[in-house]
């Protein structure tokens, strides 16, 4: 059986609800960040990681959900199409890897990104992240304008993949998701989602 360790609305939500849409059976197990024990399966300490139930862990959000879609075909995550629909799908996992979730990190520990300890210079740090966080999502809302997934005509892994960080900017942004008309929209059609709302009562999120 497949186990999930993850921490309650973290992007390991994604994983948490790709595994909801595929409905094989699988197990969580919660865990916070730094946790000695955690540390041993990954070393990195970051979330998610999937136990296979053989050995075999596999950590990095992308890397997991791609995975998962690939195993359980029958569940129509996996994008579809030719190479050009494939590298499209690359592009937007990397750059949902690679630019949005990071922009979120000096909201979340704004003392990893300076050496001085005083509220103003963590304010100063917080305001630069959700000026680049608006302006990453600004991207994701031209992309969405006028599609009801992120890729395609059905959804995919990329729609988990983006939750969490949609999520992320309704709460933490000055303005919530109000300049992103298409991202709230896609936010609140996965919020609506029976799966999502089962994986995110599991989290207590």
């Amino acid at each position: 059986m497949l186990t999930l360790y993850y921490h309650p609305g973290a992007c390991s939500l994604a994983a948490h609800i790709a595994l909801e849409w595929i409905g094989a059976p699988y197990k969580t197990i919660e865990v916070e960040f730094g946790d000695k024990d955690y540390l041993k399966i990954n070393p990195a300490g970051a979330v998610p990681a999937l136990d296979d139930g053989a050995g075999w862990v596999l950590t990095q959000d992308a890397a997991i959900l791609r995975f998962l879609a690939r195993r359980h075909p029958d569940a129509g995550l996996a994008i579809e199409g030719d190479e050009k629909a494939q590298a499209e799908a690359d592009r937007w996992s990397f750059f949902i890897t690679g630019d949005l979730h990071p922009a979120f990190f000096p909201l979340f520990v704004p003392n990893r990104y300076t050496r001085a300890r005083e509220k103003e210079a963590f304010d100063d740090i917080r305001a630069a992240a959700k000026a680049l966080t608006h302006r990453k999502f600004a991207l994701v809302d031209a992309h969405l304008t006028n599609r009801r997934f992120f890729l395609g005509e059905k959804r995919s892994y990329l729609d988990a993949y983006v939750f969490p960080m949609e999520r992320w900017a309704r709460t933490l942004l000055d303005d919530g998701l109000a300049a992103f008309p298409a991202v709230r929209a896609h936010h609140d059609m996965m919020a609506a989602d029976p799966a999502v709302q089962k994986a995110l009562a599991a989290e207590g999120a």
